[in-house]
């Protein structure tokens, strides 16, 4: 039988993605070219505890607030303090944290779009 065997992309409607490009390139520091982007290596070989996650909510939910937007998504980051003193250079604040957990460190910022992103720093596995 075949199998989904991961994330191939993620892709989003923009109201300017020049902008967005821009954007994700200047805060985030995501070399984003015209057409997109690819990240390689892959996450969970080069940093262990990364994977991707494909999960449902609720339509009810309020995870993704502020955001009004029917999706969020996560980008993995390999040192979380740094990247949010990065953000914050650009005016970028988060807008929520956690506290350490089993899967690592987690924060929320908003895009330029009021698109909701979760940042993740994955904790090892041991």
């Amino acid at each position: 039988m075949p199998q989904v065997i991961g994330l191939g992309g993620l892709f989003f409607k923009s109201a300017d993605p020049a902008a967005a490009r821009e954007w994700y390139g200047r805060v985030l520091g995501l070399p984003i070219e015209e057409w997109g982007m690819v990240f390689t290596p892959d996450a969970a070989a080069a940093h262990p505890g990364a994977a991707t996650v494909f999960s449902p909510f609720g339509a009810d939910t309020d995870y993704f607030a502020p955001s009004e937007k029917e999706f969020m998504f996560n980008l993995m980051v390999d040192d979380l303090d740094a990247m949010l003193a990065q953000c914050a250079e650009h005016g970028v604040q988060p807008v929520k944290t956690f506290p350490e957990e089993a899967n690592g460190r987690f924060a929320h910022i908003m895009d330029l779009e009021g698109r909701k992103i979760e940042l993740w720093q994955p904790k090892p596995m041991e």
